[in-house]
């Protein structure tokens, strides 16, 4: 399924009159699942979010027409390699790992990653604080290989999504997960959260493992659609428009250092 980023948010809309005659389609590959607050399809298949809006201002800066294409996460960078998507815009971190398969634009935010769990288990985001304890984590993250290098005495649950962590976690199948502190923050602002969980702490920085923030990533090769996009980030940070996405959706700037 696509989803033209055109008919998805007034910033697009706008953008359009600004889309020169050389415009191109870029196929935007967005995990099919539910990722809140970067990314969420409604029952029709559009799609919102700050990492929506933010494809929205970046196709507009680089004067590039964009459809969002969602693939299951795992087949993010298969897709991307067998040429059925041209970029990755899904809260993707730029790792040496996913840098050997694949390359990557200047990232576009950071954020580290929390350790929330059941209310009134004593526990922080320590490792021996993980020993004995169900960690769940979604299958092919950088969290989960952080999870299985830090946390060895831990209980390792995998997931396909975000979305079943955090189910279990509600209805108490694991003590604990292990997610970016932005993806983690909207799950604790919803009822379910509120009620049965905490953050426990912040898991601590890695940036082999926990990459060097959120990039696009690009097909090997792909040299000069990597120079547009990495103006176009750097132009939207300098001219406002990033600070004007980000205030949409958090009351502080996730860009990181």
């Amino acid at each position: 399924m696509k989803t033209t980023l055109k008919t998805l948010t007034a910033v697009v809309a706008l953008s359009c009159t600004a889309f020169a005659a050389q415009a191109d389609t870029l196929r935007i590959g967005v995990a099919a699942e539910p990722y809140p607050p970067f990314s969420t399809p409604d029952a029709n298949g559009n799609w919102s979010g700050w990492e929506i809006d933010f494809i929205a201002a970046l196709c507009a800066e680089i004067k590039a027409e964009c459809e969002i294409t969602p693939v299951p996460w795992d087949g993010l960078i298969p897709a991307l390699t067998g040429e059925k998507i041209d970029a990755i815009m899904t809260s993707m971190s730029i790792t040496a790992e996913r840098e050997k398969t694949i390359d990557f634009s200047d990232k576009y935010y950071q954020t580290p990653a929390y350790v929330v769990g059941a209310k009134g288990l004593e526990m922080d985001a320590s490792p021996e604080a993980l020993d004995g304890k169900i960690l769940g984590v979604q299958v092919s993250t950088i969290h989960l290989a952080y999870a299985q290098k830090y946390y060895p005495g831990a209980k390792i649950r995998e997931y396909q999504t975000f979305d079943e962590v955090n189910q279990d976690l509600v209805s108490g199948r694991i003590d604990a997960t292990l997610a970016d502190s932005l993806a983690l923050a909207g799950f604790m602002a919803s009822d379910d959260g509120q009620s049965c969980c905490e953050v426990k702490g912040t898991a601590a920085h890695d940036p082999a493992i926990l990459g060097k923030g959120t990039g696009v990533g690009l097909r090997k090769g792909s040299d000069e659609l990597k120079a547009r996009i990495n103006a176009g980030i750097s132009a939207l940070r300098e001219n406002g428009t990033y600070a004007e996405v980000t205030a949409k959706h958090f009351d502080f700037d996730i860009y990181g250092d």
